[in-house]
């Protein structure tokens, strides 16, 4: 996965959507992060050294200090919303995982350039599907979802099909932390 991008919406309480891009594939998870961590990923990402080192540039230090890298990231769970990760590391020859937040998680892998991953499971049950030929372009690309008509919502069906709708605009208007919060929503009613 790569990052394609960070935002936030008025209404969102400080809160940010961290925005992963399939690869080789297209789909994009957004997922919710505080404030800190969103100004941690956006300061490395744009290459903005900050005159001492902030809590993800301390935990670089400490772990090259170690004689050890991190070797990727790995978001393998989704549990009541939740998202969960493992930063996997190479220390003499062995592999250790340490159970992380995947905010956390990410702000060191792109301190290390370390792959991000995302296992299909997660992506499954919360990613956002593009439309492929937008992703191929160099500019950011808006996410479609395909959506059958309906009206008023006045079944759990039509209620779904109208979370769609409002889901399939939120992504057009990039507004991802939207779209997370309507995902949720129709996760729940669809059990």
């Amino acid at each position: 996965m790569d990052i394609l991008g960070l935002s936030t919406s008025p209404s969102s309480g400080g809160a940010y959507a961290l925005i992963l891009n399939e690869n080789e594939g297209n789909r994009r998870l957004p997922i919710i992060i505080g404030t800190f961590e969103a100004q941690a990923i956006a300061l490395e990402l744009e290459r903005i050294k900050p005159p001492r080192p902030m809590t993800h540039d301390l935990l670089r230090n400490i772990i090259q200090n170690l004689g050890t890298f991190v070797k990727y990231v790995f978001i393998n769970e989704l549990k009541e919303g939740t998202f969960f990760a493992q930063i996997v590391f190479e220390h003499e020859g062995n592999d250790k995982e340490i159970d992380s937040r995947p905010s956390d998680a990410i702000a060191l892998a792109i301190r290390f350039n370390a792959p991000i991953y995302v296992s299909n499971e997660v992506l499954s049950e919360a990613g956002i599907y593009s439309d492929e030929q937008e992703k191929s372009s160099p500019a950011r690309s808006k996410a479609t979802i395909e959506v059958k008509g309906g009206s008023e919502p006045k079944t759990p069906g039509d209620k779904v099909k109208d979370l769609e709708k409002k889901l399939q605009a939120a992504i057009k208007e990039e507004n991802y932390e939207k779209a997370a919060r309507l995902r949720d929503e129709l996760n729940k009613l669809k059990g």
